[in-house]
């Protein structure tokens, strides 16, 4: 039977196929990165909730009593921890289109660091601009 396996294949280790592949894809970090969108995806879904039943229950309403509600702290908190993880996801996704649909590597390296230094300077002017309300 060990005829027909590659010379290639064979292992002189005493750990098994599951063993030495555990934990690791093929760019070693593949399990965290898909858990990471898992994880955003949950935590991004009562926030959403909490943001369009607010806004429905303000809408119509001026532009000072919004400001004023995003200037209270614990609408601020949640506005600002959903900018940081609405940002994150939105980079991690289009990570994985970049990765799966551009080619050369150069290319697809290079679209990568854009497309993080738009999402971390746009996450952070949405942040500080909802700071600046609550201040």
């Amino acid at each position: 039977m060990s005829e027909h396996i590659p010379a290639v294949n064979r292992q002189t280790s005493m750990q098994s196929g599951l063993g030495r592949v555990r934990g690791s894809g093929s760019a070693r970090n593949g399990t965290h990165h898909w858990w990471m969108q898992r994880v955003t995806s949950i935590a991004l879904l009562p926030l959403t909730i909490w943001l369009v039943f607010s806004l429905a229950v303000h809408a119509g309403d001026p532009w000072e009593v919004m400001a004023e509600w995003i200037g209270r702290p614990f609408n601020a908190v949640l506005l600002i921890v959903l900018i940081g993880i609405g940002f994150h996801h939105t980079e991690a996704g289009l990570q994985v289109v970049i990765e799966d649909y551009i080619r050369p590597e150069r290319r697809a390296m290079v679209a990568g660091l854009v497309i993080k230094a738009i999402c971390l300077v746009l996450g952070l002017l949405s942040a500080l601009a909802v700071v600046r309300l609550a201040v």
